[in-house]
């Protein structure tokens, strides 16, 4: 530690489309929903996070409520860069004489391009960030995963965010073959949507739909400790008087179906492009499942089924990818695949 470390503040990112988790001095200190909320006559940022969820689907006409990630990639750069200073600002809300350096390493999604690369590393400079390091989040995930990603052995994680799914092939520090798909955590809530209003004439929120996912959202149509039945309660789409739907998880199977199969037909692609040596040690290890995705029941049983390989749920999922975010900021001068 130099004589002025005091004065660089070192943190990990994940910049996720649903929520975004920094990681100061080995803890996690902010893990808050990527949502800000702005007033339209002073243009200024009034809540952040949490409180700015709260806000969502039920602001007037001079509140706005954005969400600056859309598919993993950032969509709208000021309300992304007031985001991530918003955030960072979280860490030590006392305010100080001087702002410290910053010293970030941020995920970005496997299948970024050049000018996605820069929208995050402008962003990112201009919320404080002096030096600005960028890690895949699928190599991301496997080291908050504990796999040794340094080593010459094949390791395949399974990465299902808010905005994409991240498959990857991970050998020698090294990314082998990789797919990234705009289906993930985001399209369900969408279906579910969709189906509530197809099936039951109900009109629901992202909100709403988010809790439908959490509590019955299935890949399954049998579980073996199947949960109860969640009520939902909203306008009828014809007479708009309120009505009350029970929703079973086998109805959110049928509806998770279609985007499910996509994730399924990505994961044997990315299988289909590996290396025979590297899929032998797929084959033995199996393959890790991380993000919010992860989470969904019976999802690993229905891939492990369909493929033949077994599959396993990362120790908290959600975190996965930010772990290894930390662990990376730790070895910034070993790490060669950083992106500087």
């Amino acid at each position: 530690m130099g004589l002025f470390s005091f004065l660089t503040q070192e943190i990990a990112i994940d910049l996720g489309t649903a929520n975004t988790i920094i990681i100061h001095n080995n803890k996690i200190v902010v893990d808050e929903p990527s949502i800000v909320a702005f007033d339209l006559k002073s243009e200024k940022m009034v809540a952040i996070g949490e409180k700015a969820r709260q806000m969502q689907g039920k602001t007037h006409a001079n509140l706005k409520t954005i969400r600056p990630l859309r598919d993993g990639v950032i969509a709208d750069f000021s309300a992304a860069e007031q985001m991530i200073r918003g955030m960072i600002k979280m860490i030590n809300p006392k305010p100080r004489m001087f702002s410290p350096a910053l010293k970030m390493v941020i995920c970005i999604p496997s299948g970024s391009t050049e000018v996605e690369i820069r929208a995050v590393r402008d962003s990112s400079e201009h919320a404080g960030g002096r030096e600005v390091y960028m890690l895949y989040e699928p190599l991301a995930a496997a080291i908050g995963i504990g796999l040794n990603v340094e080593a010459p052995e094949g390791n395949m994680v399974v990465d299902i965010g808010g905005g994409t799914t991240e498959i990857a092939v991970i050998s020698l520090g090294g990314i082998v073959t990789n797919k990234s798909i705009r289906i993930a955590g985001d399209d369900l809530t969408a279906d579910i949507m969709e189906y509530m209003r197809h099936q039951h004439n109900i009109k629901i929120g992202e909100r709403t739909a988010e809790e439908i996912k959490i509590h019955v959202g299935s890949a399954l149509s049998q579980l073996k400790d199947p949960p109860q039945d969640f009520i939902v309660q909203g306008p009828n789409q014809m007479t708009a008087l309120p009505i009350e739907v029970p929703v079973s998880y086998q109805e959110i199977a049928h509806c998770l179906e279609k985007s499910l199969s996509k994730i399924e037909t990505a994961v044997l692609s990315a299988l289909e492009q590996t290396p025979p040596e590297l899929y032998a040690d797929i084959v033995t290890k199996g393959i890790w499942l991380a993000g919010g995705g992860a989470l969904l029941k019976g999802l690993d049983k229905r891939l492990s089924d369909k493929i033949g390989i077994q599959f396993q749920i990362a120790e908290d999922p959600l975190k996965s990818v930010v772990r290894g975010a930390g662990t990376a900021l730790k070895n910034v001068d070993n790490f060669s695949f950083l992106i500087r």
